[in-house]
């Protein structure tokens, strides 16, 4: 379809991990054939913005796409080091710039997706459609997926609690090979920290002379770029015992973990998605999975006429998320032990379904003992 036509049947604002989802799935749908689709983001995603990593089962539906995947990891703290068997889960590290290119390939095959590269400016919602301004153009849809966050997010996130999580990364290549162990990665390495704050460093071994080095921060403030650096220099060289190496490429980004409603500002007829529609899990910043999950259920929803957002969210993990980020801003200190007994005193199992939100009540009154300790006592009566 020509891009300049002004009607559609959805609307997706974006064209990130949510947006070319949801895209895919509604194009792969026999009930969505002949629905006309515009995707419009003004970015035209060429570029490797950054990397997902994920759990699941194997096989999975993006196996194709994954580069590098690990059976095992390990959690670093001061006094104990984890060693941890995924079983029967994998972790798996996807680049955006592969996933971008196969979905857009996908949906340019269809004469029902349009891609258009502009920016939007406003949305307004009418008594029977919803009109798109962009920079160059208006149209109109019965209905508008939105990605973008709320700027009521800024202007009333300190209502909320908010921490954010904000990382820098190198993929470093050695000269000699230092990263033998290609079945194991690093998740949590709290033996370097920046002071008494929540920060770890996370390495993800791609060959035995290439890795992804990250140093993050679980913390309400934002710190220099040079801060990073300082801290990864440092690791490798006294942690990994590296002297001489390349940098090949640099990651950069923040992810807010928060209990702020984003999932308030969907309408009749836009329903937020993504990050703008709280799709990343609030006490991890993790996103792939839960953003496949959602994708699946408003598809089913559409189906059967019910609300876009139907079941879209579980409350009783929102309180489970907001304990846990509680914590984390009012005595971030305690970040390493947090995850030191998270990590120590639960299956990987046990772990993996509590945080993809498919436990039982069980599993998760045993987690909630294995965190008992004051300061958690505190944050779980503060957020009744």
């Amino acid at each position: 379809m020509d891009s300049k036509s002004r009607y559609f049947d959805y609307i997706i604002i974006g064209n990130g991990l949510a947006g070319l989802q949801l895209a895919l799935a509604l194009s792969e749908d026999v009930f969505f054939k002949g629905k006309q689709i515009a995707l419009i983001d003004k970015s035209d995603k060429k570029e490797n913005d950054k990397t997902w990593c994920y759990w699941e089962k194997s096989p999975g539906k993006w196996d194709n796409l994954v580069g590098t995947s690990w059976n095992y990891a390990h959690v670093y703290t001061s006094k104990k080091k984890l060693q941890l068997s995924l079983y029967p889960y994998c972790y798996k590290m996807l680049r955006s710039v592969d996933f971008y290119n196969s979905v857009k390939i996908k949906l340019q095959k269809k004469d029902n997706i349009s891609f258009i590269i502009d920016n939007v400016i406003l949305t307004e919602e009418e008594s029977n459609s919803i009109k798109v301004t962009t920079s160059s153009n208006t149209y109109i849809a019965n209905h508008v997926f939105d990605s973008r966050v709320d700027h009521s997010f800024s202007s009333q996130k300190e209502k909320y609690i908010n921490v954010i999580q904000h990382f820098k990364g190198w993929v470093i290549e050695t000269t000699n090979s230092v990263f033998n162990n290609l079945d194991t990665f690093t998740m949590m390495d709290y033996r370097l920290k920046d002071g008494e704050q929540t920060t770890f460093m996370y390495v993800l071994p791609i060959s035995k002379n290439k890795a992804l080095v990250e140093f993050t921060y679980f913390t309400s403030n934002i710190v220099k770029d040079t801060t990073y650096d300082i801290f990864l220099k440092r690791y490798i060289s006294s942690i990994l015992k590296i002297k001489n190496y390349t940098i090949l490429e640099i990651e950069k980004g923040n992810i807010p973990m928060t209990n702020f409603p984003f999932q308030k500002y969907s309408t009749k007829r836009l329903t937020k998605i993504g990050t703008g529609g709280g799709w990343v899990k609030g006490s991890t910043g993790y996103s792939f999975k839960h953003t496949e999950k959602k994708v699946t259920q408003i598809i089913k929803n559409l189906k059967q006429g019910k609300p876009h957002t139907f079941r879209l969210f579980n409350k009783r993990f929102k309180f489970y998320d907001k304990v846990f980020l509680k914590v984390l801003l009012d005595e971030n200190q305690k970040g390493e032990w947090l995850f030191e007994s998270f990590y120590s005193k639960n299956s990987t199992t046990t772990i993996f379904r509590f945080l993809d939100e498919e436990s039982s009540i069980w599993e998760e009154l045993k987690i909630m003992y294995s965190l008992f300790s004051f300061a958690f006592i505190k944050a779980f009566f503060k957020t009744l």
